[in-house]
């Protein structure tokens, strides 16, 4: 295995600042360099430096690192990894190339600048150091021309997607001479420490994502003008409705740009000279003109669309393209788009809307009809079979399925005879494919090698556990509408939810009980984990809506019930229990990762206590867990616990959201022996040899008592701060009632400081005071308002 410990990055641009960023949230050393400036900055001048001066002639690289501290999402897990940079320039420090394994190259994508860089850096490097270039386009073989032989050996193409820390997408190209073991090893390297999905393309413009993804685009334009369409009605269409990302078309456009939007086009047309749809690149005039204004996208505040505020609101505008003008946001509705809001398989929902009989359908069909067949003659010019390209799409362009799983969704057959019915010419091999991805009669997942003809196994990393094969190859205990028990292998058990955002309800609640007796007498421990899209968003709160409508208390209470006891089994389990969450995990999801033993959580999980949102507080012995971690943080450095209970409470209070795993030990919810995976992939394999590491001496535990309970002066602290707060205006009369009854739990209940309590009776204050919160009028409002707009009411 390539050890790779420091790596260095040439250009401190946007991009390379941001490489540079993620590759110290990896541990990396890093080395950023850029450019020696030309002159001196009036600061610099007035301050006494010269050209002489290291801050001067660092000043490119060190602002690209002081950058990063302002941008917006983080570009690093947490401030303190920007200690893992230092800073130089490409004239002075160039000769520390030689201690480092690999050598990430990032300046302007021009190729006389990259070559005349390279002729730079080639007797600097150490040998068998990893030289590699992110251009997102450019030929690697033309780069590899002015490269010496074994320089070529160690040199490809490692496309990061922007922002870096939150693309998973990462494209390899090698070039001719590159050494495929070495390839092989970047691939692994780069999964493993950088979290990256790796898609393997060729060396042709744009690459697999780009390709696709700005065809799709520009094609969708196309289709927009012929129809008459809007740019709000297409982005409408565009969107999750057919399983793309929620910024669609033209929101993506402004994300990225237009201006660098029409540069990938022109670069296209310039050099697809043999692309069949190569008139598709030709960039429309409106978007010229666009530019030419200034209107840029996000990075201008006006693009596709923009905001104004209008009589003291925010307007949402979009762009006009037959006015050159804006007009106010419409919301236009369609029937085939309504028809699959609720509808959570994302492949069901591009079947239902293509087959629509309304003009959003129209158009659903025709884009994606288009898409699919350009995207299937692409194969093998820009890689080799379907699943690199279904990856780039879904990686790089947040597709939910790729283009070939779009046509197992619509149906081989029945795309090929439809869209030879439109009278358009359709790629002999889709007349010879029932499906591209299926499960033969072991459960194996295969695919549709479209060069051989044949099905092949679906490829995995070593290691790597899909549930959705396992499930199909033997691997399924139990299962309800809701959940599943898996057997994970080497005794352990995995248990899945698979609700709609995997909310939990009272299924998952009663199969908990079971996995974890199952776990307690056919193995060793279990994983609680999904490959959804999120851990769990909470508690399902369709059904407390239901019964407060109906005020049946009584059932409530029995839910609440239902979940502490779920949520003690975890805890108290015979065995180990390991989370495993990733994405967001909120609320009732959270609860669940704190009971367990120990957290083995994805680098990028959004967890935290959320339920004051909707007027209620953790009660599925969420609050209990924070004030026991309260007491055994003042236990263990034997002080007061008031600064702790106050640092939860505010958590509980302000609804606290990691921003990543790395701050979810900041914030208490993970502990020491909790760790952190940064590949998705291996998230549920990491979390299974946790559990087996736990199993060799686990002994259980059991419900604590004798809990010197933190007492009501503390909750008495809480709640003057609370008054200050409504005084001043800061929290509503409403707030402040709802923080002083989440400080009475946090702290034990009416009771003096010292007073010795037990879990059990903490669960019980959670119980009262959630049933209690029930009984208001606003939390009920708050609740409907959630369910109906994904957004509470402030009141």
């Amino acid at each position: 295995m390539r050890q790779i410990n420091r790596v260095a990055v040439l250009g401190a641009g946007v991009m390379g600042a941001t490489i540079a960023a993620h590759l110290a949230n990896a541990g990396l050393d890093v080395l950023l360099l850029d450019m020696v400036p030309r002159e001196l900055s009036g600061a610099e001048q007035a301050g006494g430096l010269s050209m002489a001066s290291p801050q001067v002639r660092n000043r490119i690289a060190t602002a690209g690192l002081e950058g990063l501290m302002k941008m917006k999402p983080a570009p690093f897990y947490l401030s303190k990894y920007a200690a893992q940079i230092s800073c130089g320039n490409f004239d002075d420090d160039l000769s520390k190339l030689q201690d480092y394994d690999w050598i990430v190259e990032v300046v302007i994508e021009h190729l006389p600048i990259k070559l005349e860089l390279f002729k730079k850096i080639v007797p600097h490097l150490k040998p068998g150091a990893v030289l590699t270039t992110n251009t997102s386009g450019l030929s690697v073989n033309a780069m590899a021309e002015a490269l010496p032989a074994e320089v070529r050996r160690n040199f490809m193409v490692t496309h990061f997607f922007n922002p870096p820390r939150y693309m998973r997408l990462l494209e390899i190209v090698p070039c001719k001479e590159s050494d495929p073991a070495v390839v092989d090893e970047m691939a692994e390297f780069i999964s493993r420490r950088l979290g990256k999905g790796i898609v393997h393309a060729k060396d042709t413009p744009n690459f697999i994502a780009n390709r696709i993804g700005v065809y799709a685009i520009y094609k969708g334009m196309q289709h927009m003008i012929e129809m008459g369409m809007t740019v709000e009605e297409v982005d409408v269409i565009a969107g999750s409705a057919t399983a793309r990302p929620k910024s669609a078309a033209f929101r993506t456009a402004d994300l990225v740009g237009i201006d660098t939007l029409i540069h990938v086009g022109n670069n296209s047309y310039e050099l697809l000279t043999e692309d069949e749809e190569r008139e598709v690149f030709k960039v429309p005039a409106f978007m010229s003109k666009m530019v030419e204004a200034g209107l840029l996208g996000n990075k201008s505040k006006a693009g596709f669309y923009k905001k104004e505020q209008v009589d003291g609101k925010r307007q949402i505008f979009y762009f006009d393209y037959t006015s050159g003008t804006f007009k106010p946001a419409a919301k236009p509705k369609f029937a085939s788009i309504t028809a699959v809001k609720m509808v959570d398989d994302p492949a069901q929902r591009v079947k239902m809307v293509v087959e629509g009989g309304d003009k959003a359908a129209d158009y659903a069909w025709k884009s994606l009809r288009d898409t699919l067949i350009y995207t299937v003659n692409r194969i093998p010019e820009i890689a080799d079979d379907v699943v690199n390209v279904d990856n780039a799409m879904k990686w790089g362009f947040n597709w939910e399925i790729g283009p070939f799983e779009m046509l197992d969704a619509v149906g081989v057959a029945a795309f090929v005879k439809r869209a030879e019915k439109d009278g358009v010419v359709v790629p002999a091999v889709l007349k010879t494919v029932e499906r591209f991805y299926r499960f033969n009669d072991a459960g194996q997942k295969e695919y549709f090698d479209l060069l051989t003809g044949e099905y092949k196994p679906f490829p995995l990393k070593p290691g790597q556990i899909n549930l959705q094969i396992l499930k199909k190859s033997g691997g399924l205990v139990e299962k309800n509408a809701n959940c599943s028990l898996i057997d994970l292998g080497d005794g352990v058990f995995g248990f899945e939810f698979h609700s709609k955002m995997n909310s939990i309800s009272g299924d998952i609640l009663s199969m908990t009980h079971k996995a974890i007796k199952r776990a307690e007498s056919e193995g060793v421990g279990l994983v609680i984990g999904n490959q959804g899209t999120n851990f769990s968003v909470g508690a399902n709160l369709m059904l407390l809506a239901v019964a407060l409508a109906e005020g049946a208390y009584e059932d409530i209470d029995m839910m609440v019930r239902a979940f502490q006891k779920a949520t003690m089994a975890v805890k108290y389990s015979k065995v180990p229990v390991v989370a495993a969450p990733f994405g967001m995990t909120l609320g009732g999801g959270c609860e669940f990762s704190l009971h367990a033993d120990a957290i083995n959580a994805f680098a990028e999980t959004y967890m935290g206590l959320v339920e004051i949102g909707v007027g209620l507080l953790p009660a599925g012995g969420g609050t209990k867990e924070m004030c026991l971690r309260s007491v055994e943080l003042a236990q263990q450095y034997e002080t007061d616990p008031t600064p702790y209970v106050f640092k939860h409470f505010k958590l509980i209070g302000m609804a606290n959201v990691s921003m990543g795993a790395a701050e979810l030990r900041g914030l208490n919810y993970m502990r020491s022996g909790d760790s952190i995976s940064m590949d998705l992939d291996r998230l549920i394999a990491d979390a299974k040899q946790k559990v087996l590491a736990l199993a060799v001496n686990y002994r259980p535990g059991k419900p604590l008592g004798n809990i010197p309970a933190p007492g009501r002066s503390i909750a008495a602290s809480i709640k003057a701060s609370l008054w200050n707060m409504q005084m001043g205006g800061f929290v509503t009369a409403y707030e402040q009632e709802i923080g002083g009854i989440i400080a009475d739990v946090i702290c034990g209940g009416d009771v003096p400081t010292g007073t010795l309590i037990s879990e059990d009776y903490l669960l019980q204050l959670e119980r009262q005071a959630f049933l209690k919160l029930c009984g208001n009028k606003k939390t009920a409002e708050r609740i409907q308002s959630m369910l109906k707009t994904g957004k509470p009411l402030r009141n």
